[in-house]
């Protein structure tokens, strides 16, 4: 607690020192535009086309950050014009020092260096709005945006053009957005929410032409007005775009393994498409989709009893993906990572087999309806199909197949309506999955699986408090044993003797539950920001056909408190801190965690940032560690960080986030430290290096589970675990629409197990009395050390074994993308992905052990090349 009293200390007096004002966001400004009554401006970055002088500069723009609400450093114009087709907008960026202006150039959504913004709600439902960003080097970037501001998808890529030029006094942009990329209402006369942004990059300094304070609660509802567009049409369009895919392998051949020749190819087609079924609704669809150009996931040691959570990283289920957001609690109700998924049957194989099994899922194809209608309805609709997946199974030339995967049917949904101007939100959100079962071995999935929620969410007093909420309802379907698999999974252990309120019961064909949370909070009107709330998971909630859950049977309650400067200080230019506190409890009452975190955030006057925190959790009872055993008492432990960043905008530019760790009773330690190095020699290259290094021990390490006589035995040991990785990131920007992008991470990790025991009193108030740790006579490693030989009653009879656990494992993973947008929306890429594991038997850990390993020339990669071409056809 001493680390906690210092904390408060320390952060209390830097708020008592701090004066910042709170400043308000100004009366809504109006841009009136006008409609091209001749010939179109031509988007080449000069504005010298008689076209715009038919409207006037529009600027008085003011500053948003650092020092919010004075008079930006430099000044900044923009005019608007219409025609039927296309919206035109016009950037001056003027500046005192034009050659100071920083053309950073990356590819497409980039967001480096100088650059302005616009911002536009064509649906005026001051909830939404479409951000289309140009840099001073002319990479475009742009954004769907909704919850007022709060959520961002980045994924979303419109079709439209824009040039930038040097100007002796500044820069210039030039863009023509069509409207076809936009959503409005069908009627005469349109009036917009309309947003114009600028980065000074030089002075981190951000600046708008409506001005909305940093500290607002919300952000599209306070835009300024766009008036002045009139009689345009609903513009309805397809676009389709094939794709061609030539593939080929190489990797190490196995001698007498048919499917292991080192060498593989492959030639396949698909098609992506888009269909604006009205100004308001549109209709993404892939057919036989290909994701190889994505980058492989970061590579992880997982010793817990949960799933590792991925992100989505593929196009199609990335863009929108904001509309199908809804939380059980903290937990997705849609993960679209289960779509394509790893095939989750693996048959047993005889000896001599040998077997071919895919690595995903092949998704026939997918739709998805998204938009937003003029009255403030939301709508989400997913549907996909994946295909069979069969293993190949070989011996002596005889070849058999089995099924590893049925045929799936995803369908999710998600419907939202704002009420009062957008103070007021209602909504559902439901999914279902149903798979064709018609093989034995399958049948430990469920064959059907459905979730249904409402949640809402009103705002008052101008946005500044809130209260929201929501519940979801879940239910399963299978047979007796994948109903019996689901009650005894690690989401939920059923079968944990000393869960009096749970029970497991072999005979069921479905299993129901119910999640839901209420949050109050403040998110504006000062420097304080607050949110206070409950959540609950039933021990039956099972959403995990289609969403991410780790555990069910939990009831939370959570407090969080901020506090904000809006303004520069005397010491920060920015600084922020935050408190917050948790309760959890199971649903037969008893209290299984509690814990605190404290935090701040300061930019000082040099650009330099620091964070720092700290977080304390009491003793807990895990529900996991015993894997289905009884529930274990762990000490409470003392978490410790910081993070320290050098100046963004050098050349050249650093961050480090070292940790500590501490278990009470000696029962953890951990400490770790990550760091990135980026270095931009040039404005079309950047370089960054991130390398990373964490060392744990942890006295209660989960093993295996015994039989002895008619007891279990629970397995525990002391484990101490290295692990380090390097990150290398290139990416050349030839031009915006050519890139050279490269990833890779050599990755290891190794884990080495002793002082191995037995629990013996999971829940004993002293720590110690919990467990017995073996003796050399209970327990000695075999000849080969590879299995554990355990005698507890030392009467020269093996009780039973276990097989060491000790590991170490390496991993290298690459990929390297060429990516040439050779005109909007068609794209050539040529890819390579590389891919190496290895086992190589390291008793401990060493840096010149894995590099070793690493550079092994017996050890062979898997390679993979890719070429494909994809072209954009609009209909």
């Amino acid at each position: 607690m001493k680390y906690l009293s210092l904390a408060l200390l320390f952060f209390s007096g830097i708020i008592f020192q701090l004066n910042a004002q709170v400043t308000p966001s100004s009366a809504k400004k109006v841009y009136t535009t006008a409609k091209v009554s001749d010939l179109p401006p031509t988007i080449d970055g000069l504005l010298d086309e008689a076209a715009w002088d038919q409207v006037e500069w529009a600027g008085d723009f003011s500053q948003i950050r650092p020092d919010n609400g004075a008079a930006p450093t430099e000044p900044t114009a923009f005019k608007i014009l219409f025609d039927d087709k296309n919206l035109y907008v016009a950037f001056m960026c003027y500046d005192s020092d034009p050659d100071k202006v920083e053309r950073r150039m990356t590819r497409r959504d980039g967001f480096e260096g100088d650059r302005v913004s616009i911002h536009i709600d064509s649906y005026q439902d001051l909830q939404s709005a479409f951000s289309f960003t140009i840099s001073a080097s002319g990479v475009i970037s742009d954004a769907a945006v909704t919850n007022n501001g709060n959520n961002w998808d980045r994924n979303w890529d419109p079709i439209w053009i824009a040039k930038t030029a040097s100007h002796k006094d500044g820069w210039v942009a030039e863009a023509r957005i069509p409207l076809s990329q936009l959503r409005f209402s069908k009627k005469k006369r349109h009036v917009w929410g309309l947003q114009v942004e600028r980065r000074l990059f030089r002075m981190e300094e951000r600046s708008a032409w409506q001005h909305i304070s940093n500290n607002a609660p919300g952000w599209v509802h306070l835009f300024g007005e766009l008036q002045g567009i009139n009689n345009i049409k609903r513009q309805k369009q397809i676009e389709i775009s094939p794709y061609l895919l030539a593939q080929m392998e190489r990797f190490e051949a196995e001698e007498g393994n048919p499917f292991l020749t080192g060498k593989d190819s492959k030639i396949n087609v698909g098609m992506d498409g888009k269909i604006a079924v009205t100004s308001d609704l549109t209709l993404d669809f892939t057919v036989n989709p290909d994701f190889g150009q994505v980058e492989a996931d970061p590579s992880q040691v997982n010793l817990s009893a949960f799933e590792i959570f991925f992100r989505e990283r593929r196009p199609f289920f990335t863009e929108g993906k904001n509309i199908l957001s809804y939380r059980v609690a903290t937990d997705p109700l849609f993960h679209s990572r289960r779509i394509g998924r790893a095939p989750q049957y693996n048959p047993d194989l005889e000896e001599g087999e040998y077997m071919e099994r895919p690595t995903r899922t092949a998704i026939l194809g997918a739709l998805k309806l998204t938009g937003r209608t003029k009255k403030g309805l939301s709508v989400g609709v997913l549907e996909s199909v994946t295909k069979d997946e069969f293993a190949k199974i070989d011996k002596d030339g005889q070849r058999r197949k089995e099924k590893v995967e049925p045929m799936t049917n995803y369908f999710v949904s998600r419907v939202q309506q704002d009420l009062n101007k957008g103070d007021s939100q209602v909504g559902v959100m439901m999914t279902a999955i149903n798979r064709n079962i018609d093989e034995a071995s399958l049948e430990f999935l469920h064959k059907s699986a459905y979730t249904g929620g409402i949640d809402f969410r009103h705002s008052w007093d101008n946005r500044t408090y809130y209260l929201a909420g929501n519940v979801a309802l879940s239910q399963v379907n299978g047979t007796k044993e994948a109903i019996l698999r689901t009650q005894t999974s690690s989401n939920r252990f059923y079968q944990r003797p000393d869960a009096d309120h749970l029970h497991v019961d072999s005979s069921r064909t479905s299993l129901s539950g119910s999640g839901g949370k209420i949050e109050f909070g403040r998110r504006g009107k000062g420097n304080f920001r607050y949110e206070v709330g409950g959540s609950w998971k039933s021990p039956g909630l099972a959403i995990n056909d289609i969403g991410f859950m780790r555990s069910s049977d939990l009831i939370s309650q959570s407090f969080w408190i901020g506090y904000n400067t809006p303004r520069p200080t005397k010491s920060f230019r920015h600084f922020s801190t935050s408190f917050s506190q948790y309760t959890n409890w199971d649903f037969g009452g008893v209290n299984l965690s509690n814990g605190l975190s404290l935090s701040t955030s300061a930019e000082l006057k040099n650009y330099w940032g620091i964070r720092l925190g700290t977080s304390l959790r009491t003793e807990s009872v895990s529900r996991s560690a015993l894997r289905g055993g009884p529930s274990f008492i762990t000490p409470g432990s003392t978490y410790l960080w910081m993070a320290v960043s050098s100046d963004e905008r050098k050349k050249l530019r650093f961050s480090t986030n070292p940790w500590l760790s501490s278990g009470n009773h000696g029962s953890s330690d951990g400490f770790g430290v990550s760091m990135n190095f980026n270095y931009q020699p040039i404005n079309s290259l950047n370089i960054s290096l991130s390398p990373q290094y964490s060392w744990r021990t942890w006295q209660q390490q989960y093993v295996t589970t015994q039989d002895y006589q008619t007891l279990k035995r629970y397995i525990n040991a002391s484990i101490e675990q290295n692990t380090a990785s390097l990150s290398l990131r290139f990416n050349y920007s030839i031009k915006p629409n050519l890139s050279l992008q490269y990833y890779g991470q050599p990755y290891v990790s190794t884990g080495n197990y002793d002082q191995f025991k037995r629990i013996t009193d999971p829940d004993n108030n002293t720590y110690h009395d919990r467990f017995h740790i073996f003796n050399e006579q209970e327990i000695s490693l075999d000849d080969d050390d590879e299995s554990y030989l355990v005698d507890e009653n030392q009467d020269g009879t093996i009780d039973y074994s276990f097989d060491n656990p000790n590991f170490d494992f390496l991993q290298f993973r690459s990929n390297f993308v060429m990516r040439w947008e050779y005109k909007p929306g068609s794209a050539l890429f040529l890819v390579w992905n590389k891919e190496r594991t290895e086992n190589p038997g390291m008793e401990n850990f060493s840096i010149s052990g894995s590099v070793d390993g690493f550079l092994d020339p017996e050890s062979a990669a898997h390679n993979t090349f890719l070429l494909k071409f994809t072209h954009r056809f609009v209909l």
